[in-house]
């Protein structure tokens, strides 16, 4: 019978109802002449382009085929050959926002905030005696906007000079009376967000300050986290917040808010001590869109794929352990999706055909229930195999072990299961990838604990033939209900397109 291994990231709040993680992978349909609807492809790996001074990438920016990054307190400049260039120091030390006018770049840095002019390469810290800091800024019409800190107050600068404030070039968001917490231009308005309350802006030319609201452009939904507005798909997307609660991620349509989120997502952000601190950037990558939310204080990355509304998370690897995923923030530069480190000063590039988060094991996982929905009848049942459709002989050759994999060379003893069902211990001294395995595990109390682990090889490169296959695998207990979890670290493409499983029901 088929089990369902294809689908989304779901844990809901009982285990018992659903456990399906999905970590480091991404559900992609497959519309007409497919073997099975869709299958799970593997997130894109690290390689690394260059690093700017020692981190973390606080915030990067692309104009003119030339990239501006804050690693810590610096700004640096990046050429599309990936040389790195100092242009002079900032302050702070969370994530910044930056928006050009095409003439200068405003780095905010809340509060300070800075101007690098493009054309005269002079830098410079914004001393105007009416500049009140700002925490988010974007451009519209010539002018800079952004918002104050602690405040319901927008500013716009003098048109075309970021570095110049007129006293009465402000306004006040105050729809709601709450606190204004981000702010972001998209078609050419102006969107205000504040801690309960969202509303639209635009530039109707007026004397003094430009901006105007849009009647009827208003909603009762706030912003959890100043640094999780982002673009994408023609819309903005954002972690919500309001008086009645928080941790929703929306986006938009029209001028109200969407819920794009499942309640396991939001269980799982409600659970987080600290979500203010989230921080979101947005990328596409063959067709798929995706929302990036990340929290820092939690150390979990979550990611939405508007193509097929499907959630999974995305995670480093490190002494056994998931993490929150590298990338801190994006942008598209000389034919790369170009992603910033949270810990250093590196940029990488988002590489499809690069299995591992540059030289580090980039480990991916799925866990789902054994029988389709609706099939469990709550009797036990023998399993005598289980198999993983997916694409096999994908094995490194000598030639395709790139040097900084460090991590590959290994020497353990490993539990496997043979083709006959027989359990051996085999030392293993080999090149990591070269007969790529993959890690099957099972709950059968829902998810609640777990067997040990039981490998089997996908196969050497060119032996498209191999089944990767696990037989024997025991009776359900008392609860009658079996979760499986596959896994793998091994640098090889991954691509499962569904499982087959071999089970007997009991009378019992």
């Amino acid at each position: 019978m088929h089990t369902p291994i294809l689908g989304s990231a779901y844990v809901a709040r009982s285990v018992n109802a659903a456990d399906n993680r999905c970590i480091n992978l991404y559900p992609e349909a497959v519309p007409e002449g497919g073997k099975e609807a869709g299958f799970l492809n593997r997130c894109p790996g690290l390689r690394l382009l260059c690093t700017a001074g020692v981190g973390p990438i606080r915030g990067i920016w692309e104009h003119n085929g030339i990239g501006y990054i804050v690693s810590g307190l610096e700004l640096y400049s990046v050429s599309s050959t990936w040389n790195v260039a100092l242009i002079g120091t900032v302050s702070g030390t969370g994530p910044v926002s930056m928006a050009d006018n095409g003439a200068q770049l405003f780095i905010a840095c809340n509060p300070n905030s800075y101007i690098y002019n493009f054309n005269t390469l002079a830098f410079q810290q914004i001393t105007d005696p009416d500049f009140a800091g700002a925490v988010t800024v974007g451009y519209i019409d010539g002018y800079f906007v952004f918002n104050q800190p602690d405040s319901q107050i927008l500013w716009v600068t003098s048109l075309l000079d970021g570095t110049s404030i007129d006293p009465l070039e402000f306004a006040s968001a105050e729809g709601s009376p709450d606190g204004l917490v981000s702010l972001i231009v998209d078609h050419r308005e102006v969107w205000l967000f504040g801690t309960n309350s969202v509303e639209v802006w635009y530039d109707a030319g007026l004397t003094d300050f430009p901006l105007t609201r849009i009647q009827g452009a208003y909603n009762e939904i706030g912003c959890a986290a100043a640094y999780s507005v982002a673009k994408l798909d023609n819309g903005l997307f954002w972690l919500g917040a309001d008086a009645r609660g928080r941790g929703i991620v929306y986006r938009a349509n029209g001028y109200t808010g969407q819920r794009v989120s499942t309640h396991a997502v939001e269980f799982a952000i409600q659970g987080y001590s600290d979500i203010s601190d989230a921080v979101a950037y947005t990328y596409q990558q063959e067709g798929h869109a995706f929302y990036v939310l990340i929290f820092p204080s939690a150390g979990a990355t979550w990611v939405y794929d508007v193509a097929t509304g499907a959630w999974h998370e995305r995670a480093g690897f490190a002494n056994g352990l998931f993490g929150r995923h590298r990338s801190n923030c994006q942008m598209s530069m000389a034919g790369e999706i170009v992603v910033g480190d949270y810990d250093n000063g590196n940029l990488y590039a988002f590489d499809l055909d690069v299995f591992a988060d540059n030289g580090e094991a980039q480990k991916w996982l799925r866990s789902w229930r054994a029988l389709p929905p609706g099939q469990n009848d709550l009797k036990r049942t023998a399993h005598h195999s289980l198999q993983l459709d997916c694409e096999t002989g994908v094995g490194l050759s000598g030639n395709d072990v790139p040097d900084e994999l460090s991590y590959l060379l290994t020497e353990a003893s490993s539990e496997l299961l043979t083709e006959s069902g027989d359990t051996i211990t085999v030392d293993l001294e080999v090149v990591q990838g070269s007969n790529p395995q993959v890690m099957l595990r099972w709950s059968d109390d829902g998810g609640h604990t777990w067997s040990n682990e039981h490998w089997t090889a996908m196969g050497a490169i060119g032996t498209y033939g191999t089944r990767a296959i696990w037989r024997r695998l025991g009776m359900t207990t008392k609860l009658r209900d079996r979760v499986y979890e596959v896994s793998g670290t091994d640098p090889v493409k991954i691509a499962i397109l569904g499982a087959e499983l071999g089970v007997t029901p009991t009378n019992a």
